[in-house]
């Protein structure tokens, strides 16, 4: 163990010689907080002889928490068995798994994710007979998570907002849509930690027993804590104080999502006698990156206060580019990518940050024009695919058959003939009788107004019962591949024979794919229940995958936790970064300034900042001015990159960077050679290509995309795939 403290600093080692009491770990970005974690709790088990299922360490991804996990294992082995690691939301799904019937639930509960959430608010507003227009879906729960996270349930809500019109009408469908959630026998994720909070709060013989279970207690991220986690911590770490929080007050960039700044900067009056320990080494970037960080966030008067250093190389200067557009601004973006893949051969090494995801589409545009293969982290997510969800609500009735809204998704899904009227009718009648659509449908024979639909209703219930019969004695994936089949829901896209259907097909052996890892898993009971918790849980970013050879674009709140070697930072104008809206409130720009610290510190060797003389914004071309951020660089740590075209030079140099009027918008058609448009059309329909890894496969289409080809493939093997022909390097089969 001695071995491993001689591999700290000196500020890591104190840190993880502070076991007893409370504990302020400052670490700034890159200072190497998971080693201080990881090691702290070695220090504590091998040297301190406490014993792991008395350790609590809170994270905030499933990334986080599984890195973490993986580390203390390698370090420990089995020595590390029983410790609690994981998500504020795993770890309160764990405590509710054993207690929530003291809240008037089932243990069963299932949760549910954000698309189900929006159907369950526009059923409550069509039984209110509320205009969606004036109480927009997203907007409601929005208030209503903001009330959960502030621990304000439906009459404590209604009480504080009755002399306000339009809250006391939210209030109303605050109580409609936990009514629902209830009698679903379902939670959102907010309820997650609230109801924790609420037995917790309520019961002081459980909270004893889990403040005896975990005397020692580890959060990760402190800044991004909200009201309710920051409840749930102080209740846990009462009782004896072995408190260590760490986290970065200049990285607090969550207040849109309830992430309150005091938590970090007010630990100190919270807790008696705390340590403060600051990690200012930073191990990933240059330098002059750090500079120019520095130099930002030294702007915001909130914070604790700290300058970054390092004994890496000073590093190049931060490259700044001033393109004519946004498109113009993404040209060179993707033509430094190319230049500098053509050096190093790896695009995975680069990523593109940007303010909005609206920013996304043109920079996505010129990557397809120099035919660079890129992936959107932000995009479509693998669990919110239609195919993928219909069979996950196929799963949630055979578990929870009370969940009406994944009945509703399923019982018409592959067709059988059950119309909405049919469904209204069924909620209409179940509603009456004050129990689910479930037992409505399962006993349609005993009502008369579903007329013709009573057969095809009772062979849906019957179906599903089919299903939970066999659930205790058959494996997840065997209940899978059973209702994929006996549903006919895989037999309707076998029969489709299509593009899209055979993506769904492959998508949904995907899934069986995701299943069987969470069966290999040793440390879950490979229960249903677990495995729906488990995948409702996870976040874009757990799905990152690093080894993925392309370049990453991503807005700066997703990058968060992640580095690169190379960073492109763009769009950094006033209006756009910071944003219109926080430009007259001094505390959203802190904010803002925060972002854009942790947007910098994401760059480990090189650090691009663009930005554009006029960008335009729906559907308006406008001036645009440097972004404030940019401006508290001081010019000794920054290169002004040039445009290659003269008229544009001249007019930077004539106008000082930026121009008072909006430029014509030109027509970009990138060249061609002459050896890429031959290499882009020796392939055609029909021909029979090979792939070293899917082997022989027949393109069924063929389209030109800048300087190569984007090629349809049915593979024989392997199913549909849709490749990039010069980066794929499938050859033609003679």
């Amino acid at each position: 163990m001695s071995n491993l403290l001689d591999n700290l600093n000196n500020k890591q080692r104190e840190a993880v010689l502070s076991t007893e009491g409370p504990v302020l770990v400052i670490a700034g970005a890159g200072s190497g907080k998971t080693t201080v974690l990881v090691n702290r709790i070695a220090y504590m088990i091998k040297e301190k002889h406490i014993k792991p299922w008395n350790i609590l360490a809170f994270t905030f991804t499933n990334k986080a928490a599984n890195e973490m996990k993986d580390r203390i294992e390698k370090l420990l082995g089995d020595n590390a068995e029983g410790m609690w690691v994981g998500t504020f939301h795993s770890i309160c799904v764990k405590i509710l798994r054993s207690c929530i019937d003291l809240l008037g639930y089932r243990r069963d509960f299932i949760i549910y994710d954000t698309a189900d959430t929006r159907t369950l608010m526009k059923e409550c507003l069509r039984e209110l007979n509320i205009d969606e227009k004036s109480f927009p879906v997203r907007n409601v729960l929005s208030i209503i998570s903001n009330a959960k996270n502030d621990l304000m349930e439906p009459a404590t809500f209604e009480n504080a907002y009755q002399k306000d019109y339009r809250m006391s009408i939210i209030s109303k469908i605050y109580y409609r849509y936990q009514g629902k959630l209830r009698k679903n026998n379902a939670l959102d994720f907010d309820d997650i930690i609230m109801n924790t909070v609420r037995i917790l709060t309520e019961n002081p013989d459980v909270l004893n027993k889990y403040q005896e279970k975990f005397r020692y207690i580890l959060v990760d991220e402190y800044q991004d804590t909200n009201n309710s986690q920051y409840m749930l911590i102080n209740l846990l770490a009462r009782k004896y104080q072995n408190v260590c929080a760490v986290g970065d007050d200049d990285q607090s960039i969550y207040k849109f999502r309830g992430a309150n700044i005091q938590n970090i900067l007010g630990f100190e009056q919270d807790f008696e006698n705390v340590k403060r320990v600051t990690l200012d080494q930073n191990y990933r970037s240059t330098q002059n990156i750090l500079n120019a960080a520095n130099s930002v966030i030294e702007n915001n008067g909130g914070r604790m206060g700290k300058e970054l250093w390092t004994s890496n190389d000073k590093g190049e200067k931060v490259f700044v580019y001033t393109g004519e557009n946004e498109y113009d601004e993404a040209r060179f973006i993707a033509r430094t990518i190319k230049e500098n893949f053509d050096k190093k051969g790896v695009f995975s090494d680069f990523a593109v940050l940007y303010r909005t995801n609206a920013q996304s589409r043109v920079i996505e545009e010129m990557l397809m024009r120099e035919s660079i293969p890129y992936k959107v982290l932000s995009g479509l997510r693998f669990y919110d695919r239609k195919e993928i969800k219909d069979i996950i609500a196929y799963l949630r009735v055979v578990y929870n058959p009370d969940d009406d809204v994944s009945l509703a998704r399923i019982i018409n899904e592959p067709k059988r003939k059950i119309g909405n009227a049919t469904l209204d009718r069924a909620r209409e009648i179940a509603e009456k009788n004050e129990t689910s659509l479930f037992d409505i449908v399962s006993h349609a024979d005993n009502f008369p107004e579903f007329k013709t639909a009573i057969k095809k209703l009772l062979d849906f219930s019957e179906l599903i019962n089919s299903f939970r019969k066999i659930t205790d004695t058959i494996s997840i994936s065997e209940l899978t591949t059973r209702i994929l089949n006996d549903s006919g829901y895989m037999p309707m896209l076998t029969l489709e024979n299509t593009t899209e259907s055979k993506t769904r097909i492959e998508n949904l052996d995907e899934f069986q794919s995701v299943i069987a890892e969470f069966e290999k898993n040793e440390e879950t009971g490979n229960t249903l229940g677990e495995f729906l918790e488990s995948i409702t849980l996870v976040s874009d970013v757990d799905n990152y995958d690093e080894q993925q050879d392309s370049v990453v674009l991503m807005t700066i709140h997703s990058a968060k936790g992640l580095e690169f070697p190379t960073v492109f930072l763009s769009g950094l104008e006033e209006g756009l970064f910071p944003g219109m809206r926080a430009m007259e409130d001094e505390e959203e720009i802190e904010e803002e300034r925060r972002l854009c610290y942790v947007a910098i510190t994401r760059a480990k060797e090189t650090l691009y900042i663009t930005k554009a003389i006029s960008r335009t914004i729906h559907g308006k071309t406008m001036p645009s001015q440097p972004s404030r951020f940019y401006k508290e660089i001081p010019k000794e740590y920054i290169e002004e990159k040039t445009t290659v075209r003269p008229r544009f030079a001249q007019t930077m140099q004539n106008l000082g960077i930026y121009r008072n009027s909006a430029p014509k918008k030109e027509r970009y058609i990138p060249p061609v050679k002459q050896s890429e448009k031959v290499f882009s059309s020796k392939f055609n329909v029909g021909d029979v290509v090979e792939h070293a890894k899917f082997g022989q496969g027949t393109i069924i289409k063929a389209t030109p995309c800048g300087n190569d080809c984007i090629l349809e493939i049915d593979f024989k093997d392997t199913g549909f795939k849709r490749l990039m022909a010069a980066f794929a390097k499938v050859k033609k089969v003679n």
